[in-house]
């Protein structure tokens, strides 16, 4: 069984942490559920353990936390919908490089609920979204922004932290990071490609896809490339 729940308002960051720090040592002692937290965070900025110091373009702009969980810097803010997952990974295979292409597969098929093709790229975690009504990237190749961005970390086989899907963010508060330490390529949101979708929708869509992907018997089946 997996427990779902779903925050309104903005919650704040170290209190959601220590919320899945609590929660994930339980789990592992057997004395909870795995749980998804859907939620939003007021406008912030967290450092994973590849961060680089020259990738916080503008330290002041929003408050900055260190945290555990893979990846490097990322933003989260209003209009962007995070969803920690605590989930049991010791039952799911022990392959942490699965887990992550699972969490991916499912952020694919929940845009595929609003007709959104996402893709995934060999050395960019997250999900990826081709734009043809973009310039070509220097050197060839379609230009493609983020979606989403995937970032875990694991306490005895359970995972926290989680993802963040851009619904309808100011893109303009990723100007003072150098996103997941990537500069050739962009942000996007939902929103920004036209599609006018609220957090509930893609609340209902996270929620219709995840047994699909996450519960499948063949963990790590080869997510779509779109």
């Amino acid at each position: 069984m997996v427990e779902w729940k779903i925050s309104d308002g903005l919650t704040d960051y170290t209190e959601a942490l220590a919320f899945m720090e609590t929660r994930a040592a339980a789990i592992a002692a057997g004395e909870a559920e795995e749980c998804i937290w859907l939620l939003e965070h007021p406008p912030l900025y967290t450092a994973g353990t590849s961060a680089r110091r020259e990738d916080l373009r503008d330290p002041d702009r929003f408050p900055v936390f260190e945290t555990r969980r893979g990846g490097q810097y990322t933003y989260h803010g209003p209009g962007q919908r995070v969803a920690y997952v605590m989930l049991d990974v010791g039952r799911r295979g022990r392959d942490v490089r699965c887990f992550v292409r699972d969490l991916e597969g499912w952020v694919i098929a929940a845009l595929g609920e609003f007709g959104l093709t996402g893709h995934i790229r060999p050395g960019r975690v997250g999900v990826w979204i081709e734009r043809p009504d973009r310039p070509f990237r220097p050197g060839g190749g379609m230009a493609e922004d983020k979606v989403a961005a995937i970032g875990i970390r694991l306490r005895r086989w359970v995972s926290f932290h989680g993802l963040s899907i851009n619904v309808e963010p100011d893109l303009s508060h990723f100007d003072g990071i150098v996103p997941c330490g990537i500069t050739e390529h962009g942000v996007t949101s939902l929103v920004d490609l036209g599609l006018p979708v609220t957090m509930a929708d893609v609340d209902v869509a996270l929620r219709r896809t995840f047994d699909e992907v996450m519960t499948r018997p063949a963990a790590c089946a080869t997510p779509p490339q779109g």
